[in-house]
């Protein structure tokens, strides 16, 4: 299941950051937040930190960005996240 939520973030991210103009960029957001949940419930902050780190390298490898500043979007998934 890691796998199908890691590339869904993905192809998220790079959305978000090649279409900042995008109508529908709320509901992707949105879509972020389900996913750090449900990480969240399955293996806790660790799980949360190991995906984002995935996905943020593999973004700045792919597109050259940097999403450290999403990492914001999971904040009130745990009490532990506070980005």
């Amino acid at each position: 299941m890691d796998a199908y939520l890691e590339e869904e973030l993905i192809d998220l991210f790079t959305y978000y950051l090649q279409n900042p103009n995008a109508s529908d960029l709320e509901t992707k957001k949105q879509r972020v937040k389900e996913i750090g949940t449900e990480l969240y419930n399955d293996g806790g902050t660790d799980a949360m930190e190991n995906m984002f780190y995935s996905v943020e390298i593999r973004i700045k490898e792919e597109i050259g960005k940097d999403i450290v500043e999403n990492r914001s979007w999971w904040n009130g998934v745990s009490e532990d996240w506070k980005y």
